[in-house]
């Protein structure tokens, strides 16, 4: 092998690099936050709601969990124009993103609801307690500690499915790298590079799950 390793032309450029990362974190916080709204809002529609709204949230969450992520981001920046709705490329990724982790985060949330006793949710009744009381206090924070792990798993995958934008030229990390890679022709120090980064965001986001379940839970036995 006579490849020879050149990193020198890709660290000093360090600053664009840096800002990838943080158009990667910034599309990340965005989309998780929009797709755990999304998700508990069909979970709770799919374990409390109406038979209609059940099988209309049960068709959402089939759809987008068996087409991929790809189709859909292509849909929302491509076809969306089509129907008069024109979205810039970080608008259409943030939709495409925000979506397709609600529905993973539906199914996550959801058997985390039902895992939550019954008898729980009838001594509450028996309280006097409302339906939105009985969900909020009785059913929402035992069923998020619950699916807690699997849920800030998704989300540390979605970090790294944000590399997926880079498809309709959505400014973050691979869609910089690959500029820099057509720039410089050092395409095997680049990916090293953002791959060496990569695996720093995930350790960090890791760290700081663990640290919000220590303070979120910290009361449970």
């Amino acid at each position: 092998m006579n490849y020879v390793f050149h990193f020198g032309a890709i660290l000093e450029r360090w600053p664009e690099l840096l800002y990838g990362a943080w158009r990667t974190m910034e599309l990340t916080v965005i989309s998780c936050a929009a797709g755990f709204v999304i998700g508990l809002a069909g979970a709770l529609a799919r374990s409390f709601g109406p038979a209609w709204l059940r099988r209309l949230v049960g068709v959402y969450v089939e759809v987008i969990r068996n087409t991929p992520l790809l189709v859909q981001l292509y849909f929302f920046f491509f076809s969306l124009p089509l129907m008069g709705l024109r979205l810039s490329s970080d608008q259409a990724a943030i939709l495409a993103l925000s979506i397709h982790l609600g529905a993973y985060a539906t199914e996550i949330l959801r058997a985390g609801v039902e895992a939550v006793p019954a008898g729980q949710v009838e001594a509450a009744k028996s309280l006097g307690l409302s339906r939105w009381q009985i969900i909020r206090f009785v059913v929402i924070v035992p069923a998020l500690r619950a699916v807690y792990p699997s849920l800030t798993s998704q989300f540390v995958l979605q970090l790294l499915g944000t590399s997926i934008v880079s498809a309709i030229a959505a400014e973050e990390l691979t869609a910089i790298a690959n500029n820099m890679a057509m720039q410089t022709f050092r395409n095997f120090e680049i990916y090293i590079v953002i791959a060496v980064i990569y695996f720093v965001l995930v350790q960090a986001c890791s760290l700081v799950f663990r640290l919000l379940s220590r303070i979120l839970f910290r009361w449970k036995a």
